[in-house]
Parts: C-alpha cells; sequence; structure tokens
C-alpha cells in the first residue's frame, strides 16, 4: 500500500466512522477526539522507523504494542507497521502528528529537523548511559521536558526500549589519526553526524534498510548501526571489516513510543496509565535483551567471522571530546525551551558522572584486573 493509497482509504473510513455507529478505529487528530465506547476494541495504528520483523529495534515496537494490547485485555488493539507499509521510516513523525496514523515507534533524533532538543531524548555525542537517560527522564524532570517538546507538534511520547551502548562502526579501511576522517563518507544520524562533519568527513543519512547496499556500492565507506547484534544481522561484515568500539556519538540510545496527542487525550485515565507501564515494561526488556544478545552477536563476529576490533586512538577521542561539547552544547541555542532541555540534561549528567566515578566505572576495571579474559 502507499501512501496516497492509504491517505484516500482513511478518509474514506474517517467519513464513515462520523456518519454512522462503527468500530472506533482511533484515527483521531489532536483537535478531534471522539468519545471512546469502552464496550468495543479500539485499533490503533502503530507506524516505526524499523524494518518489519528486525531484531531488537523492531522487536521493541512489536513489543510494546503487544503490552499495551494484553494490558488493556484487548481493549486496545495496536498493530504495527514497519518502515515503507504506511509511510515511509523518516515519515511516521509527521504521520502520527497529523493523525494519518495514531502511534510510532522510532529514534526521536530522526526528528532534529523539527527541533535539535529532540537529540537529547534519544542519544548525543559522550551524553548519558541507558540507566542514566532513563534516571533523567523518570526522576530528573526529563518526561515533562519532553512532553513540552513533543506538545508543540501534537505529540506526547515516552521511552520504550534502549539499545544500550553502541558501537563506532564499520570501516573499509582503517581510522587511526584525525586525517583518516577527511573525506569518510559514514552513515551516522543525529548529532554525531555533526560531529563527523567537524572532522572533515561527511555524514550521509540512510535508513536501516539502505546501508548493506550503500556499503555494498561504494556510495559510503563506514557506517554506525546499533551494536553487535543487529548489526550482524546486516552482514556490514561481509562489507567492512574493521568494528570499532566504543562509540562516542550514542552511548545509550533511548527509543521512543509516541502518540498524536488527540488520540492520547481521548483515552479514559486507566489507558493512559496502560500505556505509561507499557512503554516502561518495553523499555526495561529492550535493554536487558540488547545486553545480552549483543555478547551472543560479538562472539560469532569474532570467533566464526574473522572480525578485527579496533579502538579510536586517544588523539581521536580528545579531539572528538572537544567538538562534541561544542556541538551539543550549540543546540542550546536555538531557542529557549532547547536551552532548558540542554541545561536539564547537562546537570543530570554530571550526576551520572560523580556517581559513575566512584560505582561502576572503578569496579569494571577491578573486575577484569581480578577475572582476566
Amino acid at each position: 500500500m502507499d501512501r496516497r493509497t492509504f491517505l484516500s482509504g482513511a478518509a474514506v473510513v474517517a467519513a464513515g466512522a462520523a456518519s454512522a455507529c462503527s468500530q472506533d478505529t482511533g484515527a483521531e487528530t489532536a483537535t478531534a477526539a471522539p468519545a471512546v465506547n469502552r464496550n468495543r476494541t479500539r485499533r490503533l495504528r502503530m507506524v516505526t522507523t524499523w524494518p518489519t520483523g528486525f531484531p531488537g529495534l523492531g522487536s521493541a515496537a512489536e513489543r510494546t504494542a503487544q503490552f499495551i494490547t494484553e494490558m488493556t485485555g484487548g481493549a486496545l488493539e495496536v498493530e504495527v507497521y514497519g518502515a515503507g507499509e504506511i509511510v515511509g521510516a523518516f515519515e511516521v513523525f509527521d504521520a502520527v502528528s497529523n493523525g494519518v496514523a495514531d502511534m510510532y515507534h522510532g529514534a526521536e533524533y530522526y526528528w532534529q529537523g523539527r527541533s535539535p532538543a529532540f537529540n537529547f531524548f534519544c542519544a548525543v555525542p559522550l551524553g548519558m548511559t541507558a540507566h542514566e537517560i532513563m534516571a533523567w527522564v523518570e526522576y530528573g524532570g526529563g518526561q515533562a521536558l519532553w512532553e513540552e517538546l513533543s506538545g508543540q507538534f501534537g505529540l506526547i511520547a515516552f521511552q520504550a526500549g534502549n539499545s544500550g551502548h553502541q558501537m563506532g562502526g564499520w570501516f573499509k579501511r582503517e581510522v587511526n589519526t584525525l586525517e583518516d576522517f577527511r573525506g569518510l563518507r559514514m552513515r551516522i544520524p543525529g548529532l554525531g553526524g555533526s560531529v563527523l562533519r567537524e572532522l572533515g568527513g561527511a555524514a550521509v543519512a540512510l535508513s536501516g534498510g539502505e546501508i548493506y547496499q550503500s556499503l555494498q556500492s561504494g556510495a559510503i565507506d563506514a557506517t554506525e548501526w546499533v551494536g553487535p547484534w543487529n548489526d550482524l544481522a546486516f552482514g556490514f561484515y561481509r562489507e567492512a571489516p574493521y568494528y570499532y568500539g566504543p562509540g562516542f556519538h550514542e552511548p545509550g540510545s533511548s527509543l521512543a513510543v509516541g502518540l498524536n496527542r488527540g488520540v492520547w487525550d481521548s483515552l479514559p485515565a486507566d489507558q493512559q496509565a496502560v500505556v505509561r507501564a507499557a512503554a516502561r515494561a518495553a523499555n526495561n526488556q529492550s535493554l536487558a535483551e540488547f545486553t545480552y544478545q549483543n555478547g551472543l552477536a560479538l562472539r560469532t563476529l569474532t570467533g566464526e567471522h574473522g572480525v578485527q576490533l579496533r579502538e579510536f586512538s586517544d588523539e581521536i577521542w580528545r579531539e572528538v571530546g572537544r567538538i562534541s561539547e561544542a556541538v551539543v552544547s550549540d543546540t542550546a541555542n536555538a531557542d529557549p525551551l532547547s536551552r532548558r532541555v540542554y541545561e536539564s540534561y547537562r546537570d543530570a549528567r554530571r550526576l551520572g558522572r560523580d556517581w559513575a566515578n566512584v560505582s561502576e566505572a572503578p569496579y569494571y576495571q577491578k573486575r577484569e584486573m581480578v577475572l582476566g579474559r
């Protein structure tokens, strides 16, 4: 189904629903939110930025939908559509904002063209890790700021997945010095792409389904994606033998479920509570799943496919750090709300660093000293 066909069909359904007593389709817009008949199943359409059936990212969307359906006893039934089935991967934000679909699942930094502040609700270079961003959103004021930001576009969004720390990417040639970034064509989104451009490279925006072919054809020289689990599934090791990690650009990438605000406001309080709880449950399971599956996939990549692991040099890290701080702080100059988001995020990151420096960071070092390889 192409988008034009879908839009025409949606208009017919909406007209029919207005003139007859029929099943609620959940296609309300932010300006028209009819009452819900609690005795009937309400179907909501979720569009996603992920390919259908894709492990980790796609399953986080499926799990969110499943939890909402199960926890409401079927009163809300969420139907999931992968990227391209109704709208393209980068069109889901507008589709939900405009009421074409009811919900989306994706990565908020894809919407940085609407506001650079969206980056903070996914990942920023040298930013917070998965559990740090979860803490900020849940307890540090992040959710309220997110709702204020999303509300400008007729949306409300919640954490509904996290891929954990991402790798630095796959490269066709080794990257040993800063000079090696000059002219490098790399698929890298968000503010990480801005850092690459400052290093002299070219950041290319590609959806997941376009990456492998672009590597194969030589359209790009490198790509980041997620981590070993998803990267193995895409087979990047066949085209780019050097696997760099850790990544500087996405230390804990939060995924989101966003709802049309009219649809959200039309839900009774108990169903709103269910959606929030379902998103939290999906978020927790996603991080657990990525953590375990990445470990298994890394063994396969190195043990069966001979992937060569590399680390960026200290010289590269220092320059990346300098540029990253400038790029991230520049987002605060966009508008007053972006500044408030940035300042709140920055303060929460400082708290996280203070705690990590006396807890997890030294623990990891001591554990390796004792246990070795």
